[in-house]
């Protein structure tokens, strides 16, 4: 079996309002959907990413630098291929966007193993778990939505069927933050999982007062809680403090960058995320790494693909969602959408990541 061709499609889909992080917000969500095809008629296909600024610059990689790479080579020689990309990003380039490249490539890559094999990747990966509680990404800063709409967001969540969510924080001043994890906590219960999301918004300092101002609510973790810049050193100082598990690594590009969060004691779990960091053949030497230290792993949104990766570890935590209002492409692209049960969803078994597109959503949203 032999590479013949490699596609990638762009699709943007414009948001009914804006979504606001701590530092950031949002206004459209993006993809790219990438084909790995054979000699034999067998293909892998993944969607993968939410990149709105290089979202071009991503498909050109893949067109120019990463297809002339494997023209003609074996898929399955999956170590082989990621090794020969990744030395694209030794003489040249902006890495983060390499490295993304690779991973839409590579993700495809494993899609195409798996259904080559005629297993799931889950199953490729290790099988560790078939259910996995399920969070959504929520509590983001909306125009017009105040204390009373938070709430009733959560609530909803809950009915819907989540374990927890993932609330963002570090817009505000610290005490008003607190204020609304404790409206949150007190409208939800005791049972629900409350994780808080910064946004890497606050000093040390300000995040320790956070954590302690909302100690009383049992936060499961904080994550990405201090300023980029000496973010190291800022998340061991909020582990020790305070003893509220921290979460970082979607901001990491390879395995170096997530171990040196591990050996510097910055992190208790790591959410580094397949399609920013060289895809699935890089988050296994990833995870590997994080259990010989005791660290759990999360993953950064994409639940169509972590769940896969979540679930084959024995450390694995929460695959993540959002509300269909700020992810159109998670519950409009797939034609078999996840189904959650008593908190949790069951890993498809189909070969591959086992993923079913909606075509007309496709040509709908393409960005010719």
């Amino acid at each position: 079996m032999r590479i013949t061709d490699i596609r990638t499609t762009r699709l943007a889909v414009p948001l009914a309002h804006i979504f606001r992080g701590g530092t950031y917000e949002i206004a459209v969500r993006c993809t790219i959907i990438t084909e790995v095809w054979t000699d034999t008629g067998l293909s892998g296909c993944t969607y993968a990413g939410d990149e709105r600024a290089r979202q071009q610059d991503i498909v050109q990689l893949v067109e120019t630098r990463m297809k002339p790479l494997l023209i003609g080579q074996d898929p399955l020689d999956h170590e082989r291929l990621w090794g020969r990309m990744f030395q694209e990003t030794i003489p040249h380039g902006d890495r983060a966007t390499i490295l993304q490249a690779i991973a839409a490539v590579d993700i495809a890559l494993w899609d195409l193993k798996g259904k080559a094999a005629g297993l799931s990747v889950h199953k490729l990966l290790g099988g560790s778990h078939e259910r996995l509680p399920a969070i959504v990404i929520g509590g983001y800063y909306e125009d017009d939505k105040g204390t009373d709409g938070l709430v009733t967001e959560m609530v909803d969540y809950r009915d819907q069927g989540f374990a927890g969510v993932k609330m963002k924080v570090g817009r505000v001043d610290v005490h008003d933050d607190a204020e609304r994890v404790h409206e949150v906590r007190k409208a939800v219960g005791d049972h629900f999982m409350i994780a808080c999301d910064a946004n890497q918004a606050w000093t040390p300092e300000q995040a320790i007062d956070f954590c302690r101002l909302v100690e009383s609510c049992h936060i499961r973790w904080l994550e990405e809680p201090c300023h980029w810049y000496d973010d190291l050193a800022g998340m061991r100082r909020v582990r020790e403090r305070t003893g509220v598990p921290v979460t970082a690594g979607q901001s990491e590009i390879t395995k170096y960058g997530c171990q040196a969060l591990v050996r510097g004691g910055a992190v208790d779990i790591l959410n580094v995320d397949v399609s920013h960091a060289g895809g699935i053949t890089e988050w296994r030497k990833i995870a590997a790494m994080a259990e010989m230290a005791g660290v759990a792993m999360a993953h950064h949104e994409e639940p169509h693909l972590s769940q896969h990766c979540m679930g084959a570890i024995q450390l694995g935590l929460y695959p993540e969602y959002f509300s269909e209002a700020r992810d159109p492409i998670g519950w409009n692209l797939l034609k078999n959408p996840p189904v959650f049960k008593d908190g949790c969803v069951t890993v498809p078994q189909a070969p591959g990541f086992g993923l079913e597109l909606n075509q007309g959503f496709i040509e709908q949203y393409r960005v010719e």
